[in-house]
């Protein structure tokens, strides 16, 4: 819609122009299929947090392979209609999957993720590994 609207944009007056751009923004041509993440990272751990509103934690699968977070989900839903006169049936499918990887630093323990699902929120932990976590300083005395 976009390139047709610049291509005759000079015939439209900007008030058209105006609309469509508006148009353009409230609902986009192209929909992002993947879910939105954010990534947050403390001294301990690295935190993602998934948005996935209107799914249940059993829809989800997340595994763990070569250093590589991988989380996925499947939605299947039919409803159907029938009508008393058996005239005619109606069946509706939907279907709805996601697959998002991360490739994990080094400094994650693979083993000790742990995964959350909150209203809407899908979230996990990925604790670090000990070695990675920030140290004290360390006061050496002169013998």
């Amino acid at each position: 819609m976009a390139t047709l609207v610049r291509s005759f944009a000079p015939t439209f007056p900007s008030v058209l122009q105006n609309f469509f751009n508006d148009f353009e923004r409230v609902a986009p041509t192209h929909q992002n299929s993947f879910p939105a993440v954010n990534v947050l990272e403390s001294e301990n751990e690295f935190k993602i947090e998934l948005a996935a509103p209107g799914l249940k934690k059993e829809d989800f699968k997340i595994n763990v392979h070569e250093n590589v977070l991988t989380i996925s989900a499947e939605q299947k839903t039919e409803s159907e209609e029938n009508k008393d006169n058996g005239k005619y049936t109606r069946k509706e499918f939907n279907y709805s999957s996601f697959k998002r990887s991360f490739t994990l630093p080094k400094t994650v323990d693979g083993d000790k993720i742990v995964a959350s699902y909150n209203e809407g929120v899908l979230g996990l932990s990925l604790p670090k590994k000990e070695e990675a976590k920030p140290k004290e300083p360390r006061l050496i005395e002169i013998a």
